[in-house]
């Protein structure tokens, strides 16, 4: 972990506000922000851990939980809300016995709904990390997620 983000950190040095480029590499680095490796930033930087913890915490795009091995996300734009994305996300939540924004208890799953992942005419779709599922009705999802 330290000779990556060391790596990361000397990439980084003589920038004028490289705060949220380095929590953006740590993201890439871990998928999350450890709080080890942002304690490292901040003695690294010689910045106040309360302000990169302000910084990534004014972005949605960084996250604080380890995600899980694979990573469900949930469309909720117009086309997939309008064919029952609540439905999907509910279904989703049930089965796995978590909400959005969180991870299983065993590592293997996290949830997250999003806005939109640009596949509308599959409405209602999700992603598992990077493969699409669409056209999603409760029977074709309950599939997806015990193939996994």
């Amino acid at each position: 972990m330290d000779k990556e983000l060391d790596s990361l950190l000397d990439k980084y040095r003589h920038m004028q506000g490289n705060t949220i480029a380095i929590l953006q590499g740590v993201q890439n680095l871990y998928q999350y922000l450890p709080e080890k490796a942002l304690l490292r930033v901040s003695e690294y930087n010689n910045i106040p851990l309360s302000d990169i913890y302000g910084v990534a915490t004014f972005y949605s795009q960084f996250k604080f939980k380890k995600p899980g091995k694979f990573q469900i996300k949930v469309c909720h734009g117009t086309a997939c809300h309008i064919n029952n994305a609540v439905r999907i996300s509910e279904i989703i939540e049930e089965e796995l016995e978590i909400k959005p924004g969180d991870t299983t208890a065993d590592g293997k799953f996290s949830l997250d709904e999003v806005a939109c992942l640009g596949c509308c005419s599959l409405a209602p779709v999700i992603m598992i990390n990077e493969q699409v599922y669409g056209n999603l009705d409760d029977k074709k999802l309950r599939k997806v997620l015990k193939s996994y």
